[in-house]
């Protein structure tokens, strides 16, 4: 499963569980960008529960769509992970180092107020 909503106009969420197929991944990416439209100093809230590896149909899909993904980098200022995976939150923290304009920090799925708190923080 692969859910976004846009709770507020510069709030984009995200939740996966499970595996994502090609027709997922089009479909999920297609609705990020269309979410993503308009976000100016974003923040995006990452769940991933029950983690299973995207097929290979979705990962050529999503390196297809490279392109419309890096430019959405710039509306995001903060992206907070929310995992119970370690191996994940120490991926998105590699990430984040990566990836200067975009500052992303991880917490576990039990720590929700921690990241909300965090997502929130320099908002006026």
């Amino acid at each position: 499963m692969f859910k976004i909503t846009k709770p507020a106009g510069n709030r984009v969420d995200i939740d996966l569980s499970g595996s994502i197929d090609a027709d997922t991944m089009r479909a999920a990416l297609d609705e990020l960008v269309d979410a993503s439209e308009g976000v100016v100093n974003g923040r995006m809230r990452y769940t991933i529960t029950e983690f299973g590896l995207p097929t290979l149909g979705a990962i050529g899909i999503e390196i297809t769509r490279l392109p419309k993904l890096f430019g959405l980098i710039g509306k995001f200022d903060k992206c907070a992970v929310l995992c119970d995976a370690e191996w994940i939150r120490k991926a998105a923290a590699l990430e984040g180092a990566l990836i200067p304009e975009l500052e992303i920090k991880s917490f576990t799925l039990e720590d929700g107020d921690g990241a909300e708190a965090w997502l929130a923080e320099g908002l006026t």
